[in-house]
């Protein structure tokens, strides 16, 4: 069994299989999520799983050049932003409208879906390279 860093199979394939540019979103409890991409549902009940600490154990482990979220979180839910931008850090984030963002989704190798229940608290999550 491991011992640290994600221990979900299914996430840890995910980013273990991550190239540069590929993308995973973490969505919250009522993002829409295309049928061709894999859902990796994690919602147990309200708020369990949080955004934040699900989007935290994927940011530990997978190198992150930007970050994709729609604006209306921004204006929605200030709190959810803030605490997102602090957590990425000098990672820049890109704002498109939540329409945009559930068109980028599709383009994603699997959308995590927590157990959010603030709206907006989604992220697309582009990956990076070690070098």
């Amino acid at each position: 069994m491991k011992k640290t860093g994600i221990l979900n199979a299914d996430i840890a394939a995910v980013v273990a299989g991550m190239g540069h540019l590929d993308t995973i979103t973490v969505a919250d409890a009522g993002l829409p999520i295309p049928d061709a991409v894999l859902r990796i549902d994690l919602v147990v009940r309200p708020n369990l799983p949080r955004f934040m600490d699900v989007t935290s154990a994927i940011l530990e482990e997978l190198i992150v050049q930007e970050a994709i979220i729609a604006r209306e979180m921004v204006e929605v839910s200030p709190e959810t932003y803030d605490v997102l931008r602090a957590r990425l850090g000098e990672t820049p984030i890109r704002l498109v409208s939540h329409s945009e963002f559930k068109q980028l989704t599709a383009q994603s190798k699997a959308v995590v879906r927590s157990g959010e229940f603030t709206p907006y608290a989604n992220v697309i999550l582009v990956a990076g390279v070690a070098f």
